[in-house]
């Protein structure tokens, strides 16, 4: 089976591309990440991701503009929503990608994080599979937390400490607003 694995980031790409080359699947890389800011982090996942994929042998589609203007120009007044319209953004080229270049399904480094809106991400998943008539291969990579991030320090890659969106950036050191 070919399947087109959306990618955030290096240290995310590891547990699943494990997963899904155990399972017998061939993988290429998708790397969209519209959200990601500043321009020097997105500038620094990307190497970190192109190193890895370079040392694993995988093959990556990189969309190397900078969408932050995009991004932002979507999420504007609707920051509350931000998340599901990212997802929208990256997933949706993912899946039709994955169409147009006959691959056999798609799915996303996104199922791997705790911090991402899982249920939501599958429920997208299957939207968009339909929409695009190719398979959405669904797996919870979320299990594989712990081996992802060993492999990682491992390996000495960076490790961004946020999302990637400048409102995640924020969450994450404004104490103000942490949640109890």
């Amino acid at each position: 089976m070919r399947v087109l694995l959306h990618v955030c980031c290096g240290p995310c790409t590891i547990y699943p591309l494990t997963v899904l080359r155990e399972e017998g699947a061939s993988v290429t890389g998708h790397f969209l990440n519209p959200n990601i800011h500043p321009f020097k982090e997105f500038q620094r996942r990307l190497s970190t991701l192109e190193d890895y994929a370079a040392e694993s042998k995988l093959p990556l589609i990189i969309e190397k503009k900078y969408g932050l203007t995009d991004f932002v120009r979507r999420v504007a007044f609707y920051e509350q929503q931000r998340c599901s319209i990212c997802y929208r953004m990256r997933l949706e080229k993912t899946a039709s990608l994955a169409r147009e270049n006959g691959f056999d399904a798609f799915t996303t480094t996104l199922l791997y994080s705790k911090y991402q809106g899982h249920s939501q991400i599958i429920a997208l998943c299957e939207q968009l599979a339909q929409q695009y008539n190719v398979l959405f291969y669904y797996k919870d990579f979320r299990e594989g937390w712990q081996y992802g991030i060993d492999i990682s320090k491992e390996r000495e890659m960076y490790r961004q400490p946020y999302c990637g969106c400048v409102y995640s950036e924020q969450e994450r050191y404004d104490k103000s607003l942490r949640k109890g």
